[in-house]
């Protein structure tokens, strides 16, 4: 084997600028498709943080039904104390859950004293909110995010303060209408104003927990839904899966279990342009792959017919055709190899430079996303592993050609 790669080597050599071009051509695939899976892997990982550190949460748990329903956010599907303590419970159990808030959602009309519009309200317990979505206090563009707010404060969206001519400071009144019908009204204190969560959070506002029950006027501690932050965002699926399992025993009407538990994919529409970035790398890659092997192959089908009488002679020498086919073989594979170690190299060098510039991009209403590009030795590995493998079998065809040929004619070969 050794001889064989160290005859190929030489073979590759002799036609060193056929060579040097394909193995460029490979080094710019394998570079290419490294630096769009690291560029939009980065854009992936900063929209997905955006969207489940700032509001959403890696994982929801409601009560069944609630998720179908949330636009009317329904009061009768709250989750009762005990099955609060039951999740929690369920939680604790589960090493991938760093920290959960429980939240009471409402819809409410809100309202600076001259005007009145529509507003949706979640009660939160600061400490806990902030802990299970820790880029919450980046979204504050107008107030002080210590301790994000009191009892009797309110954190206003950007959009409805802007457009009621509301200020930091301001006293305005919320009205709440109960499960059973009757309204309450209470004065807050604007404690700050927030940017717009990417997805449909633009009339979000937020309240200390216990004041959002002192509005509803309920009677024991309901919670709305549960926000779950994991130690690793793609945990989710599974760490949602085993959550279930462990609070099926919780069961309602007709046997089925009461609690649901969503995954953050289930419940924001960006997991299908998440979904499309995926799809993108893997359009990518087969690209790479047609390009491989057509690059190979070519300068493969050239050596051959170039060689056709040089076969002939150590076929004639007796040069069993195994040796031949793998002769042949071993020259793809060294172009595959090569090109992917100069395309990796090039592609750390890139991403390495692209970190230094600082690039940022604006994601909705978040401005400033720096850009940080990394190559997991996963993606470098199935990219490099792809094109070494398709550079062998690019060569298959035209070392099978070599191997079966006939050395009388092939030394008749003009």
């Amino acid at each position: 084997m050794h001889n064989i790669l160290k005859i190929a080597s030489r073979n590759l050599f002799r036609y060193w600028r056929r060579t040097m071009l394909t193995a460029g051509l490979v080094t710019v695939g394998v570079a290419a498709v490294l630096l769009f899976v690291a560029l939009a892997g980065s854009f992936k990982t900063l929209m997905i943080g955006e969207i489940t550190e700032s509001y959403l949460g890696h994982l929801q748990v409601h009560r069944r039904g609630y998720v179908a329903s949330i636009d009317t956010l329904p009061l009768d599907l709250n989750m009762s104390p005990e099955t609060v303590a039951t999740v929690e419970d369920a939680l604790r159990k589960a090493d991938s859950v760093a920290a959960w808030s429980p939240r009471v959602k409402l819809p409410a009309m809100f309202s600076n004293f001259t005007q009145t519009t529509s507003i949706r309200i979640n009660g939160v317990d600061p400490a806990r909110e902030t802990a299970a979505s820790p880029r919450l206090l980046g979204r504050i563009v107008d107030g002080t995010p210590d301790g994000f707010l009191a009892k009797g404060e309110i954190q206003l969206p950007e959009l409805l303060a802007r457009g009621m001519k509301v200020k930091v400071g301001d006293t305005v009144v919320l009205v709440g209408t109960n499960r059973d019908g009757s309204v309450n009204g209470r004065t807050f204190l604007v404690r700050g104003i927030l940017s717009s969560a990417t997805g449909p959070g633009g009339r979000d506002g937020y309240i200390h927990i216990d004041d959002a029950r002192q509005l509803l006027r309920m009677k024991t501690d309901e919670v709305s839904e549960i926000a779950v932050r994991l130690t690793d965002v793609s945990a989710a699926p599974a760490t949602a899966e085993r959550l279930a399992g462990l609070l099926a025993p919780l069961q309602g009407p007709g046997g089925k279990s009461m609690l649901e538990v969503h995954a953050w994919a289930k419940l924001s529409p960006f997991a299908n342009i998440a979904n499309m970035i995926d799809l993108l790398i893997v359009a990518v890659r087969i690209l790479l792959v047609a390009i491989v092997l057509i690059a190979v192959m070519n300068v493969m089908i050239m050596a051959v017919f170039e060689r056709i009488r040089e076969i002939g002679t150590i076929s004639a020498m007796g040069t069993p055709p195994g040796r031949i086919l793998g002769l042949f073989l071993a020259e793809g594979l060294l172009l595959g190899v090569f090109g992917s170690i100069v395309g990796v190299a090039f592609s750390a060098f890139a991403v390495w430079a692209i970190n230094l510039m600082n690039l940022t991009f604006t994601f909705g209403q978040a401005d400033n996303l720096r850009v940080v590009a990394s190559l997991a030795p996963r993606d470098v590995l199935l990219t490099a592993g792809v094109v070494i493998i398709v550079a062998a079998l690019a060569s298959l065809q035209p070392a099978w050609k070599a191997a079966r040929m006939d050395p009388v004619t092939a030394l008749r070969h003009v």
